[in-house]
């Protein structure tokens, strides 16, 4: 398992590498290989466990994309995961506030505290369905302007155009450097500044980040599967 998961985390990483370099140098190979990473991404777990469906939709996957070749299809297609992929974890986020729900961050800091969700203390408690809220927000945020770059970027060229007038373009290149790079780092700089400003909100909870980073993976792959449900 612990194989399992670095190998998804290497494919994860690979693929806004992949993608970004595809579309600054407009390489369909490229763009057909980084669209391979993710269907490996998501069908990792049923190929490691021989699951034969599993790996007759790699096949088809991969028949598909041999079949773009060409086409410039593979271009267009990479400007989905971004949005689709950011819309599915704000929308991840936002289901937990729902009645009868238990904010996902609250879920996350009660087993670091080694306690059910409702025995946090007040102030915990809605520090983190507030902090839920937030990742929800930005989430969706990140979806909508990767959506609204996707509709105006131009892969290979080509503008997009209502009737014979073009409307506002932007370069795949422009829209990668967001879409593919950037919004890593927006997330990653929120949830820095975030841990800096609970640091001073809660002090003494977590000696340092590497302390708080190792109590989270020490949480376990079982534990995170149970955040999906």
């Amino acid at each position: 398992m612990p194989l399992l998961i670095a190998l998804r985390v290497l494919l994860a990483v690979a693929y806004p590498l992949l993608a970004h370099r595809a579309s600054v140098a407009g390489s369909e190979p490229l763009a057909l290989l980084a669209l391979l990473d993710l269907a490996l991404i998501v069908l990792l777990l049923p190929l490691a466990r021989a699951r034969a469906c599993a790996w007759l939709l790699l096949a088809a996957c991969a028949a598909g994309l041999w079949a773009l070749r060409g086409t410039g299809v593979a271009a267009l297609l990479l400007l989905a995961p971004p949005v689709v992929f950011t819309a599915l974890l704000g929308w991840w986020f936002g289901r937990s506030l729902a009645p009868g729900r238990v904010p996902l961050i609250s879920r996350i800091v009660s087993a670091l505290e080694d306690c059910e969700p409702h025995a946090l203390e007040p102030d915990l408690k809605r520090y983190t369905r507030s902090l839920t809220a937030c990742w929800a927000l930005l989430l969706a945020a990140l979806s909508l302007a990767n959506l609204v770059l996707a509709l105006v970027a131009v892969p290979d060229g080509l503008l997009v155009r209502l009737g014979h007038a073009p409307l506002l373009a932007v370069s795949q290149q422009t829209w990668s450097w967001f879409a593919n790079l950037l919004d890593y780092g927006v997330v990653a700089g929120f949830f820095m500044a975030e841990y800096l400003y609970r640091k001073l909100r809660f002090p003494g909870r977590h000696p340092s980040f590497l302390d708080f980073m190792r109590r989270m993976a020490g949480l376990g792959p079982g534990f995170w599967r149970t955040l999906f449900h």
